[in-house]
């Protein structure tokens, strides 16, 4: 049985920064595709990072791209997404997710965290 167990979220002040950690069980992250997603009130769900297994470069969504990182320690088992230069609009729970394969769109992951809570202050 897969398990994703998000943490790292918080509330911050615009212009912060933020780590979250995916720890991963039942699954080696090393061999699948891990994502990020987030989902703010009102909204649907929406990619925001993903990397692929091995030595797969990482995608980002444009909105994120330069200003969040994700990354992967396969000695952990853990998902990283170091967040930083964080915007109002970044205000949303975030999701990490597992999948053999694993795009944009969220139907393609089969797993999924319970999800963490991040706030931006402006």
């Amino acid at each position: 049985q897969v398990q994703l167990v998000e943490s790292g979220g918080g509330l911050v002040q615009a212009g912060g920064s933020l780590r979250l950690s995916c720890a991963a069980s039942g699954r080696t992250v090393s061999l699948y595709v891990m994502g990020w997603f987030r989902q703010a009130p009102g909204k649907e769900r929406e990619f925001v990072a993903r990397i692929g297994r091995g030595a797969s470069f990482p995608s980002y969504a444009d909105s994120v791209k330069g200003r969040f990182t994700i990354s992967r320690d396969n000695v952990k088992n853990t998902v990283n997404l170091q967040m930083n230069s964080l915007k109002p609009e970044d205000t949303a729970v975030y999701y990490c997710a597992s999948g053999p394969v694993g795009y944009s769109d969220y139907k393609s992951y089969d797993s999924w965290g319970q999800g963490t809570q991040v706030t931006v202050s402006s």
